[in-house]
């Protein structure tokens, strides 16, 4: 890893290593607010659907919810296609 950072500062991307680290810091701390703000979203749904009122789906009925989802996938995929 320290050999790629090297590189990248010889290659002029970076005047420093420690340009560079603090870039790649930069990075990180912006991946992990994302997935951590992904994580809440996903766990807000979850709490929606398990707070919802509604009955759930019976297999089948879910099955079917599935094969018209993917026909409809399928199909605006076609349909990008031309």
């Amino acid at each position: 890893m320290l050999q790629g950072i090297r590189d990248t500062v010889e290659a002029g991307e970076f005047a420093t290593t420690s340009e560079a680290m603090r870039d790649a810091v930069r990075v990180w701390q912006r991946q992990r607010l994302e997935d951590a703000e992904r994580r809440n979203a996903m766990r807000a749904r979850i709490r929606r659907s398990l707070d919802d009122p509604r009955p759930s789906l019976t297999e089948d009925e879910a099955e079917a919810d599935m094969d018209r989802f993917m026909k409809g996938q399928e199909k605006a995929s076609r349909n990008a296609a031309r």
